[in-house]
């Protein structure tokens, strides 16, 4: 079986969507537990070598002629008429080399592929790799390969006509454009309307113009341009509704993201802020940066004991489906808060980061989807996400602790991952295009995992410290966090059934385990829990109708839990689906070592599954930087956890609040304590290393 991230991308929501997270798997991963003596923890030197190697990016690239055509030209075609753009994929032969692939079949009547080649995603996300190398090395031949894919990008941005500044998405190897693909692909033709081609062209178009601003005016002049252009479309279309909302299962929500999307708006948003951190008095610029940024900040949902537990929600027409894909929001609202001199953005990407991010660590590690519960394989993209938005906040907000938690994210491609083995290889560049929730690994190497891996890669270059501690992680011990524990395991007393949809996909969320409970009024449901030696947060997961429908009341022994609702959600308005599914807090914690809950309804009750959350969640790494944890809360009190310390080592503890700024070390000025004692801030998350007395 093959990993379900293969092809995986391009994607336009909700088709795909729903492809993707149809094939959703079931629980929450976690690793052997630790069987080798404690590593550990040595001081290190930072390590100067580079990780980025653009070798196999360099591998993936292709001359490609570019026709003159109507609508489509670019920077210097009279004199040029060739450019470079990456094939979409690369499968992995036999003896571990690669062949390029494109996106499709081939057909075999005119020798084209059904989609294409090559695609504006990855042209435009190439051309932000060897930007980013280039400005951070010197190195020329990146900046050529920059100056290559923009010439490349630019020429499928359509120029003229009721579609100009839109993009094309799929190009022949013949350099012969495909505006319509085979599957079909929204929009049709791909640059009929705005897309998340679209917002990638403005991400590389805005960090080509503030690269080659000095080192070749006449180029950047043309970027910028080209910019105008693909925001005049933007103003016409999106960005035309600033300032007005849409409902989405009763709750408002921003109608001026790109595509609906905190997800695609978020990569135009860190071109933006390149651009006008270099051209600060274009107007049309800073307008589509602030608007873009407000929009994105206003997709922040739940809190520290509130589902999504402070994540920004990428689509604007699902309350409850969180995924990772273009999953850039909080780097881009980090990014812009300074660039703007709005502090009020950085409070979205500081809740992302600080308290979501550390949940989905402790939860099995950065999966790919929530929908709302985990369940997806974990790719280069989604990683690479996470880095660089703790990166970014970490910056913007003076939050040293998310460097702490990029290190445990960034290890993942350096084998902190279900399949215990490096998802990169800096010897050559490559990294694999997935590992799944039983650990195992898709091989390919395909444009996008290779892209941000590379991202990810510059990023710890850039950062020697942060580049130490997370090459000194290569294996997750064990995690223990949110976990799922489906309603249709109960028991039922009562009038009611279990209930399996023809499919999981609702249209904005998922169905965990494809099925769930039906309970008519009076009946109730007893679900068995594994016991606990803590507390532990209880969110029912709940398809609410769009009309009131009496509550179900949860309970566990004596203790009450508290009351959820049956229904009364509000309007569908933009959603794809009535009803919303979606995890619901309870006022009482469930009680340590209880392991039954039991819930009663007064009115018909739809009842997908229990989401089980540890009041201190943990995720535990090791490599050459010895053994380390890091404890998560999800309380609003400060809690202390209990850990053995083996004889003859201390732990060395830093405890950060829920910013994820530093609290004074527990012991002494090194943090260093015999105890066992771990405090963790109300929020907050602690970093915990053995440490030989």
């Amino acid at each position: 079986m093959t990993c379900t991230t293969v092809r995986s991308k391009p994607f336009s929501k909700p088709s795909a969507v729903a492809a993707a997270l149809s094939l959703l798997m079931v629980g929450v991963g976690t690793g052997p537990a630790a069987a080798d003596p404690p590593a550990v923890a040595t001081p290190a030197a930072p390590i100067s070598t580079p990780l980025t190697n653009l070798a196999h990016l360099d591998f993936l690239l292709d001359t490609v002629p570019l026709n003159p055509v109507e609508g489509h030209t670019t920077y210097g075609l009279d004199t040029q008429p060739t450019a470079q753009a990456p094939w979409t994929y690369a499968d992995r032969n036999a003896d571990g080399s690669y062949r390029r692939v494109g996106g499709g079949s081939i057909d075999p009547a005119t020798g084209y592929w059904t989609q294409g080649a090559y695609n504006a995603d990855d042209i435009a996300r190439t051309a932000v790799v060897y930007l980013r190398h280039w400005q951070q090395t010197g190195d020329t031949a990146s900046r050529e390969h920059a100056f290559q894919t923009l010439r490349s990008l630019t020429y499928l941005q359509t120029t003229t006509g009721p579609n100009a500044g839109n993009v094309v998405l799929w190009q022949q190897t013949d350099g012969t454009l495909t505006p319509s693909a085979t599957p079909v692909e929204l929009p049709d033709p791909s640059d009929s309307a705005e897309s998340y081609w679209l917002a990638r062209t403005v991400w590389a178009l805005g960090e080509g113009y503030a690269a080659f601003e000095s080192a070749d005016p006449d180029f950047a002049g043309f970027l910028q341009g080209r910019l105008h252009l693909a925001l005049e479309s933007l103003n016409k279309q999106s960005l035309g509704r600033y300032g007005s909302y849409d409902v989405a299962d009763g709750t408002k929500v921003p109608a001026w993201l790109i595509a609906g999307g905190a997800d695609a708006s978020a990569e135009a948003v860190l071109g933006l802020s390149a651009y006008s951190q270099a051209e600060p008095s274009d107007g049309m610029a800073t307008a589509a940066l602030t608007r873009l940024s407000e929009g994105i900040a206003e997709m922040s949902s739940g809190s520290v004991d509130r589902w999504p537990f402070g994540a920004i929600m990428p689509w604007n027409k699902s309350q409850t489906l969180w995924h990772a894909w273009g999953g850039m929001a909080p780097a881009a609202v980090a990014t812009a808060s300074t660039v703007l001199h709005r502090e009020d953005l950085l409070a979205a990407a500081v809740k992302d980061t600080a308290q979501f991010t550390p949940q989905l660590l402790a939860a099995g590690g950065p999966d790919n989807a929530w929908s709302p519960t985990p369940g997806e394989a974990q790719i280069a993209y989604g990683v690479d996400s996470r880095v660089q938005s703790l990166v970014a906040t970490a910056k913007a907000g003076d939050a040293p602790g998310l460097l702490d938690v990029a290190a445990v994210t960034a290890g993942w491609f350096f084998g902190a991952n279900r399949s215990n083995s490096p998802a990169y290889n800096p010897a050559t560049g490559t990294a694999v295009d997935g590992i799944e929730r039983d650990g195992r690994v898709n091989p390919n190497s395909g444009a996008e995992s290779t892209i941000h891996a590379l991202l990810t890669m510059l990023a710890l270059d850039a950062n020697p410290t942060l580049k130490t501690k997370a090459l000194g992680i290569n294996k997750t011990v064990s995690t223990n966090g949110i976990s799922v524990v489906e309603a249709e395991s109960g028991s039922i007393a009562g009038s009611g059934s279990v209930v399996k949809p023809a499919s999981a996909w609702t249209g904005e969320a998922n169905y965990s385990g494809g099925a769930y409970v039906a309970l008519e009024p009076g009946a109730s449901l007893s679900i068995q829990v594994p016991g606990a030696d803590q507390e532990r947060n209880v969110y029912p997961i709940i398809n609410q109708g769009m009309a009131p429908s009496g509550t179900t009341i949860w309970a566990a022994g004596k203790v009450q839990l508290g009351a959820t609702a049956n229904g009364g959600v509000g309007a569908q308005g933009i959603t794809e689906a009535a009803g919303k599914l979606s995890p619901l807090a309870l006022h009482q914690s469930l009680p340590a070592r209880a392991d039954e809950v039991v819930g009663k309804t007064n009115g018909a009750a739809l009842i997908d599954a229990l989401l089980i959350q540890p009041l201190i969640s943990s995720v535990s790494v090791t490599g050459s930087a010895g053994d380390s944890t890091l404890y998560v809360s999800a309380a609003n009190e400060t809690l202390v956890q209990k850990v053995d310390v083996p004889l003859g080592f201390v732990i060395q503890q830093q405890a950060y609040d829920s910013s994820g700024k530093s609290l004074a070390p527990n012991r002494n000025a090194l943090g260093l304590d015999k105890s066992g004692r771990v405090t963790i801030a109300p929020g907050g998350f602690t970093v915990v290393q053995l440490v030989r007395k």
